[in-house]
């Protein structure tokens, strides 16, 4: 880590430190048992009238990131948040930014923020395993997205079993020493610390966020590979643009690199 992500790291942690009231202006939706926190979103986005998050305790069909199979056994969490960012969908799309943020500073709670990195696009990291992923759908037809639902899910008090689709093994905030966390009191802490990333979003702009995103990125400075649809690349990892593209050094110049899955 260098000085500067050091630096930036320790400027991050200390914004946030406990679980705080639920924000205002978010309303909150528990449920037993859904297919998924994401489809539930979907049927109730007509009607939305204020940002939601929806949690359940389980969920029968979840899925991650290019369909791929996500197990979620109880006591982990499983939400989405659905609201209307009034943003076009290439701006709605920084929002897993925030996310990820607000995972870095709801995790770091309980566990030291050392163990802790956020891998791009949408992945964070536990001493180098999988304890939480960021989805993102939205909705529009016109420049503006109708709606956003931005699906968590954190392994909290189990490491999911059989899980062979992924280059980074699971683990759980519970395997990592942060003991055993209610789900419901996890969802307070996170969408106080998510609230708190629009807030900061809105008054600092995008700049702000990315650079907190950086200070706590995973082989950020390192030579990593990110493996498209098309194409394998290998670098130096050594930022994110202010689109959100991953940008690596590579032998012909730099690369912005759009979507991707990256592994080290």
């Amino acid at each position: 880590m260098s000085p500067r992500q050091r630096q930036r790291r320790q400027r991050l942690s200390t914004e946030f430190h406990d679980q705080g009231p639920w924000p205002e202006g978010y309303a909150r939706v528990v449920l037993d048992t859904v297919d998924s926190t994401m489809a539930e979103a979907a049927r109730r986005a007509k009607n939305l009238e204020r940002p939601t998050w929806i949690m359940a305790k389980t969920q029968t069909d979840a899925r991650g990131r290019r369909g791929r199979e996500w197990v979620v056994p109880e006591g982990n969490l499983n939400a989405t948040l659905i609201f209307r960012p009034e943003a076009t969908a290439a701006e709605a799309a920084k929002r897993s930014f925030l996310a990820a943020n607000a995972l870095y500073q709801a995790l770091a709670i309980y566990v030291n923020v050392d163990k802790l990195a956020l891998k791009w696009p949408n992945d964070v990291l536990l001493s180098g395993g999988k304890v939480a992923g960021i989805l993102l759908e939205s909705s529009g037809q016109g420049p503006f997205v109708d709606w956003l639902s931005i699906g968590i899910g954190v392994n909290l008090q189990h490491t999911p079993e059989g899980v062979t689709d992924t280059l980074f093994p699971p683990t759980s905030l519970a395997d990592g020493g942060g003991g055993t966390v209610d789900p419901q009191d996890f969802l307070f802490t996170l969408a106080d610390a998510y609230a708190t990333q629009e807030a900061k979003l809105l008054r600092l702009g995008f700049d702000r966020i990315r650079d907190d995103w950086l200070a706590s990125a995973a082989r950020l400075g390192e030579v990593i590979t990110a493996r498209t649809t098309r194409e394998e690349i290998t670098g130096i990892f050594d930022s994110i643009d202010h689109d959100g593209n991953l940008v690596l050094i590579t032998g012909t110049g730099p690369r912005a690199i759009p979507a991707a899955d990256v592994f080290f």
